[in-house]
């Protein structure tokens, strides 16, 4: 018989399905259950629309091989995202209820019924569809019947499976959770056959289950209330962003010094190149922009006509060795508008730290036309740096505390 080949590979279709899905509805709160190596929560981490992701597996050490490829990259650090990201792991059994997987809009099993006794998967259906009711549900499994097309196959795929279901059998299944739970489904799967087997179906059979009435709040509530714990935490990561004051301050902060030494620089270059430039009214040069960061070529086109314009009231001058620029001259840079909405509020941010240099009404930043271009810059980014450790350190010793106590 032919060798049976599947390109991209059969689990590579399976995490697939399951992004596509989650592109389709945009659940804010996906849990994994049965995660194993956490493959693809890490895949999942990169879709924009997930606020909450966790996973749940019994084998606590499948978990913790791999769970560190969850954590923040260091890019994530340097350019926060606008969008919270928290992410749990768990240790425990689909057949048990805990509060924990309470409110999640998207709940994916990927191989894992076949991996339960009887009596388990009878638990698991009750937990997960009378318990948790999220709206969508999407489950994976084996096609029996295409086992025959798997040259030296003989029994089940794999050693740990209990059972392995036709298609029949899986939709009888299906269709009876959606009786008992008020659920619908629509079956189909990854991994075609070769030409002339479609009446096998496919190697891995899916359902996607959605609820058919709304969610109810109190019923979560009452829930939380009435079940104890009895998963035990193994992981809990929260992404920097912009959500977050403090991340938000410090974004900001940088940004604003970042334009800061670009119209610095630009002044001082104009200065060294025309000595007959009057010290009280800078006239901007049409150089371009340091090419300091990654920006798209839009955006820098943009800011860099900000950054060049003359004339008004809002432009930077210089008087002796001292540069000033007004707060509404770095207010009409894009990010800095998204970052504080409004130039009273950049002035707050900036009136309360010692990070930056503003005048006595507060309405200028203020630099020195003779120190080293990059020393302002470096020393705001290192103390920057060093209060959003400081305050990463404190929520990781805060989570230690907790899993200690438990």
């Amino acid at each position: 018989m032919e060798q049976v080949t599947f390109s991209p590979p059969l689990y590579k279709q399976r995490y697939q399905f399951v992004i596509d899905l989650v592109k389709k509805y945009k659940p804010k709160k996906v849990v994994d259950l049965g995660c194993a190596d956490c493959t693809l929560l890490w895949k999942l981490k990169f879709q924009t629309c997930i606020e909450v992701l966790a996973g749940v597996d019994i084998n606590r050490a499948v978990i913790t091989d791999k769970m560190y490829r969850l954590s923040p990259l260091p890019c994530e650090y340097l350019q926060p995202s606008e969008r919270p990201l928290t992410i749990k792991l768990y240790q425990g059994s689909v057949a048990e209820k805990d509060p924990c997987t309470l409110g999640f809009d998207l709940a994916s099993c990927i191989e894992l019924i076949e991996h339960l006794e009887t009596p388990v998967l009878e638990k698991f259906s009750e937990m997960v569809f009378g318990y948790m009711t999220p709206a969508i549900v999407i489950i994976s499994t084996p096609n029996a019947e295409f086992n025959r097309l798997l040259p030296g196959l003989n029994g089940f795929r794999h050693k740990d499976h209990k059972f392995e279901w036709t298609k029949e059998e899986f939709q009888n299944w299906a269709q009876d959770v959606c009786s008992s739970y008020n659920y619908t489904v629509e079956f189909t799967g990854v991994g075609k056959g070769p030409p002339g087997t479609e009446d096998v179906g496919f190697c891995t059979q899916c359902g996607v289950f959605t609820r058919s009435y709304p969610s109810e709040g109190s019923l979560t509530a009452d829930s939380c209330r009435d079940t104890e714990h009895s998963y035990k935490p193994i992981y809990n990561v929260v992404y920097p962003n912009l959500c977050d004051g403090t991340i938000l301050r410090n974004t900001l902060i940088s940004e604003v010094v970042y334009w800061a030494e670009s119209i610095r620089k630009n002044m001082v270059e104009c200065s060294q190149e025309d000595e007959t430039v009057d010290n009280h009214s800078y006239q901007a040069s049409s150089k371009s922009v340091p090419s300091v960061r990654n920006i798209s070529q839009e955006t820098c086109s943009t800011e860099e006509q900000v950054l060049t314009d003359t004339g008004g009231d809002n432009e930077a001058y210089k008087e002796g060795n001292t540069i000033f620029i007004p707060l509404a001259k770095l207010f009409s840079f894009s990010k800095v508008q998204k970052l504080c909405g409004s130039l009273d509020r950049l002035k707050a941010i900036l009136s309360e730290t010692s990070q930056v240099e503003l005048n006595s009404d507060a309405t200028a930043m203020i630099l020195s036309a003779v120190e080293d271009i990059e020393e302002h810059s470096e020393a705001c980014w290192d103390t920057s740096c060093l209060e959003l450790g400081v305050a990463l350190a404190e929520c990781e010793e805060d989570w230690d505390e907790e899993l200690c106590d438990s």
